[in-house]
């Protein structure tokens, strides 16, 4: 399998709802469920029947599920999943157990089916607006490096992919224009002021001792699933207004992800699960995207050419086209 196109493949599937829709799931079989260290888990098995996946094989360190349509692979005792050649980051370890291959249940219905059966998000209302956060400013720099700071580059991407979209017939709305200062909670009334739109949060990453690199791209942690980096707290189980947008939330990060990686050719670091505050009062889809390491020298560079900022907002502007498109065909067939 040529995985550059079946990762193609499959993103056309997903936001078109149409694949997917016949191919991939029939729903066929029922679910085999175990409690393991009190969380609820499917088998890998039960995926692959409701799925429609024809083959389930072991391949070193993972467990591989395929059919014509999608390459499935699963780490075992990590937390990464490829769907074709697109990253997520589970919640949970894919474990194996009593001679099964486990998944957990939430991962089950917070990422896979999602992405597998998109038909069947709600609501996946068509929206006209996007709502560009770019990250950071005023006295607030983000992340530095030796070229510049993060709240310039956010504000010049910002800025670039507002006339993308202006020229493709969206209302677009910025949460900042300037180098000015906003509170988390700031940029989050600005969203909700609108109705039927999408939030795109703009950031630049660091860290990794200058070795990181790569596209990352965040959604709202689903309930009873904790922050990036972190162990799971207490407040953790407390539903958030972004959580009524899970299922969509990860739609719309899907196609931002998949298409910034296909027009940047940067590394893929996956989609995962934050409890970033600014997207957890947002009542619209929203992600988080981190385009490139501040702290990588390459990718430093990068980041300050006009040119890559180029390439990332039209990426960006792409991918919400492909994604408006794909909620009005599911809107349509309701």
């Amino acid at each position: 399998m040529n995985l550059r196109s079946a990762g193609n493949h499959l993103l056309t599937a997903i936001l078109a709802s149409l694949l997917v829709a016949t191919a991939v799931a029939s729903g066929a079989g029922s679910w085999e469920t175990v409690s393991y260290n009190g969380n609820e888990y499917v088998t890998v098995r039960s995926i692959k029947n409701f799925y429609d996946f024809d083959t389930m094989t072991r391949r070193g360190g993972e467990v591989v599920l395929e059919n014509k349509a999608v390459e499935m692979r699963l780490a075992v005792g990590g937390q990464d999943v490829w769907m074709n050649d697109i990253k997520f980051v589970f919640s949970y370890p894919v474990i194996f157990h009593d001679g099964r291959y486990l998944v957990s249940r939430i991962d089950l219905s917070k990422l896979v089916d999602p992405v597998l059966r998109p038909q069947y998000i709600r609501p996946t209302t068509p929206f006209t607006t996007v709502i560009i956060d770019p990250g950071h400013g005023g006295k607030d720099p983000g992340a530095v490096n030796s070229i510049g700071h993060e709240k310039d580059y956010a504000l010049k991407v910002g800025k670039l992919l507002r006339d993308d979209l202006k020229k493709r017939g969206f209302n677009v709305v910025l949460t900042r224009e300037t180098d000015t200062y906003l509170t988390l909670t700031q940029r989050v009334e600005v969203a909700n002021r609108y109705q039927n739109a999408v939030f795109i949060s703009i950031h630049f990453n660091s860290g990794g001792r200058g070795r990181a690199l790569g596209i990352e791209t965040f959604t709202l942690s689903p309930v009873g699933v904790a922050h990036y980096g972190r162990g799971l707290k207490d407040r953790d189980y407390n539903a958030m207004t972004g959580n009524n947008q899970d299922s969509a939330n990860i739609a719309l990060a899907t196609a931002v992800h998949s298409t910034v990686l296909q027009g940047t050719a940067r590394p893929d670091r996956g989609i995962r699960r934050a409890r970033f505050s600014v997207l957890t009062g947002v009542r619209h889809p929203a992600i988080l995207l981190e385009g490139g390491f501040m702290s990588h020298s390459y990718e430093a560079r990068l980041i300050a050419n006009p040119t890559y900022q180029a390439k990332l907002s039209a990426s960006i502007a792409s991918a919400v086209v492909k994604y408006k498109m794909a909620t009005e065909k599911m809107a349509a067939k309701r």
